[in-house]
């Protein structure tokens, strides 16, 4: 049997037939294609099947898979500023200046003749009517007396441990990492940076455990400064940052109390790596981060209290059980082994029951 289908057609046309499924594109496959005897026909660039949503289904438009999220970026420091030495003189150089300017005041004082009598039989100087002080007498006291403050005002001492941070109108100068007498420009503003090995002990943080129970956590932080220019000049005060950057590890890292499931040690290094790897952006070296002290935070401490008491008697349970059924099997498997006893089904059951039951009354266990 056959089926014929007839089109009308009208002065503008043929007319198609209607869409079954509105509102979606179908492929278009050239009707050439359905009669050639070629095996491998040449490709055909063909259209999408489908390339939005079917109205009234509740179908979504088909997504690619999003792309992965990139790694965090961490903030960059100012490449121009980095730790070099500043330049300084040996104290005697500040020693020898300051003398010669109050040396110079006095031999002007002289020259003025200021200087008393006594002044003049102390030092064996020969009497000198002076001029007064006048316009020469005043340039060489201000020649004299800005040399000797110059040579004194920069005199410093440098210690082991500490550095100084070289400021001129706001501009980085230098850093001064020496010890001993020292001669720094007075009109150099200094900063002093600790630069030993420092440890910082935090007060309880809040944390998480890998269940999301609410923990207070002390942690103790061993760093150093290592570049004292970033530490000084990059950022407003690099303690209250390290403290932060603490704070900000801690709401990423899970902690577990001692002798959970967890680890301990796996939670300190991930927390280690990640604020070694914000503070050295400003000059700072974490060695380590350790929690110190792991306690439940007090809202959650009485109810975790129970839940920890009750785990650990359903352990000493599960323990004690488990020795009792070995040695339950081992006095059976002996006593039959040995002919001594020749049991049947009933009669195993019933030694069974009261060995587990003496057993247990034994290690002060109630049988199940």
């Amino acid at each position: 049997m056959s089926t014929t289908t007839s089109h009308t057609s009208e002065p503008d046309g043929p007319v198609r037939p209607a869409r079954l499924i509105q509102n979606e594109a179908t492929t278009e496959i050239p009707v050439h294609l359905l009669f050639r005897d070629d095996p491998d026909p040449a490709p055909v660039p063909l259209k999408p099947a489908v390339v939005a949503r079917r109205r009234g289904t509740g179908e979504q438009p088909r997504l690619g898979r999003p792309a992965a999220l990139a790694p965090r970026p961490l903030p960059r420091a100012d490449p121009d500023l980095v730790e070099r030495s500043a330049r300084v003189l040996p104290g005697a150089a500040g020693v020898l200046a300051g003398a010669c300017g109050a040396a110079g005041c006095a031999v002007t004082s002289w020259w003025a003749g200021l200087l008393p009598p006594l002044v003049l039989e102390a030092l064996r100087l020969p009497a000198h009517a002076g001029a007064g002080l006048g316009p020469a007498q005043w340039a060489a006291y201000a020649g004299a007396g800005a040399l000797g403050l110059f040579g004194f005002g920069g005199l410093a001492r440098g210690r082991t441990g500490r550095a100084w941070v070289l400021d001129l109108f706001g501009r980085y100068r230098g850093t001064v990492r020496r010890s001993g007498l020292l001669w720094v420009n007075p009109l150099l503003l200094r900063r002093r940076v600790d630069v030993r090995l420092r440890h910082w002990r935090s007060e309880p943080v809040p944390a998480v455990d890998a269940n999301g129970v609410s923990l207070r956590v002390v942690i103790l932080v061993v760093w150093r400064v290592r570049d004292t220019a970033r530490a000084t000049l990059g950022v407003e005060d690099h303690e209250t940052y390290l403290r932060e950057c603490v704070e900000a590890a801690l709401a990423r890292v899970p902690v577990e109390m001692p002798g959970g499931k967890g680890s301990t040690d796996a939670a300190a290094e991930a927390l280690t790596r990640l604020v070694a790897a914000d503070a050295a952006v400003v000059g700072l070296e974490v060695f380590s981060v350790q929690p110190v002290r792991v306690e439940y935070a007090p809202e959650v401490a009485a109810a975790m209290h129970r839940r920890r008491i009750a785990a650990l008697d359903a352990q000493h349970r599960a323990s004690v059980l488990t020795s009792v059924v070995d040695s339950v099997e081992d006095t059976v498997t002996r006593l039959t082994m040995r002919g001594l006893v020749e049991l049947d089904d009933y009669e195993r059951k019933a030694l069974v029951k009261d060995l587990t039951v003496a057993f247990c009354a034994g290690r002060g266990e109630t049988a199940p």
